[in-house]
């Protein structure tokens, strides 16, 4: 695989409010871990969209990443062109750092949001141009990536396209790891 789709919760969603939630740095460290295998595994290209969350979230890693793996690249997709117009100024900022952080951004639409239709034909066009996913995602905690999650699956029918999922129970497994590596560093300063 070399086009992997990063998505999953909005930030609202879990409970995230502040750049400093703790929460962020243990999703961020989970985020790391899988895209870290990804990119063993041959990914070269992250492509992710505009929404604050995990999409923005997995944008700053893979700037991040490109460190240690220079072949990365980031595309990150929208699905119309005044995706974000109405966003308060903070939010607006992290789309513009995403942007112009970027490989390659583009929008599935020309012009501002006209229907659901936009986001539909916004998932097939991710779908049809990658080659597997890294989902954020719980189905007993409900939330937008559903949406994401039932494409998916129903994309699967059609194509081999592994979803490599990462449910509450594997945060709460990063979050104690990340805990450990805090408490380790801490003892070895």
């Amino acid at each position: 695989m070399s086009r992997i789709w990063v998505t999953g919760y909005r930030a609202y969603e879990l409970g995230v409010f502040k750049d400093n939630d703790p929460k962020v740095a243990v999703l961020k460290y989970a985020l790391k871990q899988r895209l870290v295998e990804q990119l063993e595994q041959g990914m070269d290209w992250l492509i992710t969209g505009g929404q604050p969350g995990v999409e923005l979230w997995a944008a700053d890693l893979a700037t991040e990443l490109k460190a240690d793996y220079p072949q990365l690249q980031l595309a990150v997709f929208v699905p119309f062109e005044d995706f974000g117009k109405n966003w308060k100024e903070a939010n607006q900022a992290k789309l513009a750092k995403a942007k112009s952080q970027a490989d390659f951004f583009a929008a599935t639409y020309k012009g501002d949001y006209q229907g659901p239709f936009q986001l539909q034909g916004y998932q097939d066009f991710i779908l049809e141009h990658s080659d597997g996913a890294v989902l954020v995602y719980d189905k007993d905690f409900e939330g937008k990536p559903a949406y994401d999650d039932r494409a998916m699956t129903t994309f699967q029918e059609k194509a081999p396209y592994p979803v490599n999922r990462i449910d509450m129970e594997d945060l709460q497994e990063y979050a104690n790891d990340y805990q450990e590596a805090i408490n380790e560093e801490k003892w070895n300063s």
